[in-house]
């Protein structure tokens, strides 16, 4: 059964988002601010975490940074859905670039945040359910970028002795595999949302967003491959 971890300091919002997801079958956890999530995370590693951004101790976007800078756990990836205010545009962008994979606006319906977690859960599916052998094309290589689609790990360097690997969320990891399918073309953010998002409607400025902090990854260690095309959309160059 998948796990799933509720983080919100209203225990009435915690106890509509446990209900819908129990009705679907999932088991769940929760958590009333960011320590506890802290907490919960690293003890029973859940397969995906709905958090709200606004909480006392601490908040969903510092528990989010926290749990992507901790570089030791195997699960620091975890899919992270933001809850948040349906007028707080600043927090929905923060918390996509901290390192969240979707966000639904408050008050939501049931039905929205399950659609929304089926998405993100199939976005991250291989990463659970690897064949027990992988295929001879497992790993996409074009020039000093390597990604390895069955296990979601992204190298860069010229020599795989020296790659060095680079960290990234499940929707980095989709959007990245989808400009790298055809280096050079130009895909739009509507061809982003289609192939990377998997057809769940997100705004011009999620994907912005989440192509911002890919980006800043890649110049982290010195490379650039991610082009913006202005008034059209992104491309990967050749990765030399």
């Amino acid at each position: 059964m998948t796990t799933i971890l509720v983080v919100d300091d209203d225990p009435h919002i915690r106890e509509v988002v446990e209900f819908a997801l129990q009705k679907q079958q999932f088991k769940t956890l929760i958590a009333a601010n960011g320590v506890e999530a802290i907490a919960q995370f690293e003890q029973h590693q859940p397969a995906l975490i709905i958090m709200d951004i606004m909480m006392p101790e601490m908040s969903g976007l510092d528990a989010c940074k926290a749990i992507r800078q901790n570089a030791s756990h195997s699960n620091n990836n975890v899919p992270i859905i933001f809850l948040t205010a349906m007028d707080d545009e600043i927090d929905m962008i923060v918390g996509l670039e901290v390192g969240g994979d979707d966000y639904v606006c408050k008050p939501f319906s049931p039905r929205q945040l399950i659609a929304r977690v089926r998405a993100v859960l199939r976005r991250f599916q291989s990463t659970n359910n690897p064949p027990a052998v992988q295929p001879v094309d497992a790993i996409f290589r074009l020039g000093q970028l390597s990604i390895d689609n069955q296990k979601y790990k992204v190298f860069w360097g010229d020599k795989e002795e020296n790659a060095e690997e680079i960290v990234l969320t499940v929707t980095e990891i989709n959007l990245l595999t989808t400009l790298a399918s055809h280096p050079g073309k130009v895909f739009s953010r509507a061809q982003l949302m289609e192939k990377a998002y998997d057809n769940v409607v997100v705004s011009d400025r999620t994907i912005d967003s989440h192509i911002r902090r890919l980006r800043g990854k890649f110049t982290a260690i010195g490379a650039s491959p991610i082009e913006t095309v202005h008034g059209a959309g992104y491309k990967l160059d050749d990765c030399t």
